[in-house]
């Protein structure tokens, strides 16, 4: 890891963690079981991807090698897993009760909220990924109604309502990827819809805005 990745990463921990003790985030209003469904999905997912590290991180090394950039881009690079503060929870319980987890991780990653990533890029501009990777996995749980119409193929039946699971990482080259899978709430379990659906409202990669 270069220095400058190490300042980088280093940095972004210290922002998330004095943020996090300034604004404290409020306490979730929504009931435990919708809660422990989103951070079942969001957990589900994060095994599969730090399973996948190796991989990853080889294709993220492929492709530093073929960018001619100055200053060089990090064959081994902070990894950001961007996320909300249920995964958060979540990340934290896999890592500290995964020790074969936390080898593959290692000391190169953090797990941050969206918010938290974004203000941090603001101050550190990392547009071309020379310092970084970021993985990205939440679960929007309050899709608007206008949308709806696009999941017309899984109609909703009364007291159900849509969920997005976006998944997907930036800066490994021939690995990045921008997925999302069409998931239903029914008040007390969360069902399947469809993997890998094209979504007609797209924003830049792992943002969590109204849409």
């Amino acid at each position: 890891m270069l220095a400058d990745t190490r300042a980088w990463l280093d940095g972004l921990q210290d922002f998330a963690r004095n943020r996090r003790r300034d604004t404290p985030p409020p306490e979730p209003a929504r009931p435990v079981a919708e809660q422990a469904a989103e951070r079942s999905i969001v957990a589900a997912h994060l095994v599969t991807t730090l399973a996948d590290l190796d991989a990853l991180m080889a294709s993220r090394a492929a492709w530093a090698r073929a960018v001619a950039s100055a200053p060089p881009c990090d064959a081994d690079p902070a990894v950001v897993i961007t996320t909300s503060p249920i995964g958060v929870a979540a990340a934290t319980d896999i890592l500290e009760s995964g020790a074969h987890l936390t080898a593959l991780a290692g000391p190169r990653l953090t797990v941050v909220t969206e918010p938290e990533y974004r203000l941090w890029c603001i101050r550190s501009p990392d547009e071309d990924y020379r310092l970084h990777v970021n993985i990205w996995n939440w679960v929007k749980t309050a899709v608007p109604p206008q949308r709806w119409p696009e999941f017309a193929a899984h109609p909703l039946t009364e007291g159900e309502c849509y969920w997005l699971h976006r998944t997907g990482l930036a800066g490994a080259g021939t690995a990045d990827r921008r997925d999302c899978h069409l998931w239903k709430w029914n008040g007390r379990h969360a069902a399947l819809l469809q993997p890998f659906i094209r979504e007609f409202v797209v924003s830049r990669p792992g943002a969590s805005g109204r849409h």
